[in-house]
């Protein structure tokens, strides 16, 4: 049945909201899972709040929900790991799957697919910080950030005419893996886009009020100014859509995912940096930004990714293909 039919669609559901978790990005997934949790909870669904830990299989074996609202961001809930108990348990969940996840979650890797598949994407490699610590690896100016983290956990920006590269890649407090990405920096535009069921949405034009989209200017109030729809020129528009979804369906990804790019608009060059299989659903977030503009409000927004996973069936499933609430083909 379709869930949407009934003026409380989720009535009757019994739906774990994992939030929380172990990573870096705990406080952004708090955030995220109580906006979502409110949403499931007016849709009439009966909602019970994880915060995710090691014991989570034992966790939801006992509370035993129709689906999981997967609201964890960063290592362990969105890399595949959870994914992994979640197919073992035979629980439905939202967002992408195991490989998908693990695949999107590995920079290193998610860009040699999506090159593959005649994505954009910088240049740059992976170096072990020690390495990159001791010397430049590049000329600068370039960009150095952890292998598998999101929400610019860890990440630096090393100007141009810059002595030495950052000395916090050896410090005893670093706790972002032992390689990290370093990439040519992009001058220019930071630009966003959100992929719902393959098709993706519209393009933000990012404007941070920091030195760049730090985790400052992506949560806090005011730490940024979203231009919704950018203002960029409409071949680049249309570029940063189709690479945007050309990322989501080579990584395999499934339900909402956010792509995020570089437009240098004095030489015209467009790349994709990296794909969110969980992006963020907080009050600052681009997602719910970028549906609203499309007419879908947050409570439908959530409604959809819960019924993706729905459609689904078993964990691990394949979901139907059918429009999202409020696109249509472009």
């Amino acid at each position: 049945m379709s869930l949407s039919s009934a003026s409380l669609p989720l009535s009757g559901h019994h739906v774990a909201l994992l939030y929380g978790g172990l990573s870096a990005e705990r406080e952004v997934s708090l955030s995220s899972g109580r906006e979502c949790g409110a949403a499931l909870e007016r849709l009439g669904a009966k909602v019970t709040y994880v915060d995710a830990g090691r014991d989570l299989a034992q966790v939801l074996s006992a509370l035993g929900p129709d689906v999981c609202f997967n609201a964890l961001h960063g290592e362990w809930g969105e890399d595949g790991c959870v994914q992994g108990i979640l197919e073992t348990l035979r629980i439905p969940y939202t967002h992408s799957g195991l490989l998908a996840s693990a695949l999107a979650m590995d920079k290193a890797k998610a860009k040699a697919v999506m090159a593959a598949a005649g994505v954009a994407v910088p240049g740059g490699g992976l170096y072990s910080r020690h390495v990159a610590a001791a010397d430049h690896v590049m000329p600068p100016p370039y960009v150095i950030k952890p292998n598998a983290e999101g929400s610019s956990v860890g990440v630096f920006i090393v100007r141009e005419g810059a002595n030495r590269p950052p000395q916090e890649l050896v410090a005893p407090a670093w706790t972002h893996g032992e390689e990290v990405m370093i990439e040519p920096y992009i001058r220019g535009k930071e630009l966003a886009v959100a992929v719902m069921d393959g098709k993706a949405i519209t393009v933000t034009d990012i404007i941070p009020q920091t030195e760049f989209y730090d985790y400052e200017a992506k949560y806090a109030e005011g730490g940024s100014v979203h231009v919704l729809p950018a203002d960029i020129p409409p071949h680049v528009f249309e570029k940063a859509l189709k690479l945007s979804e050309a990322a989501h369906a080579a990584l395999g990804c499934r339900g909402v995912t956010r792509s995020d790019l570089r437009y240098d608009d004095i030489n015209d060059i467009l790349v994709l940096l990296e794909v969110n299989t969980q992006p963020g659903m907080t009050p600052t977030s681009l997602v719910p930004e970028q549906a609203a503009q499309m007419g879908v409000d947050f409570d439908r927004l959530v409604l959809w990714i819960t019924e993706d996973a729905y459609a689904r069936g078993d964990a691990g499933g394949v979901a139907r293909r059918r429009e999202a609430p409020g696109q249509s083909a472009r």
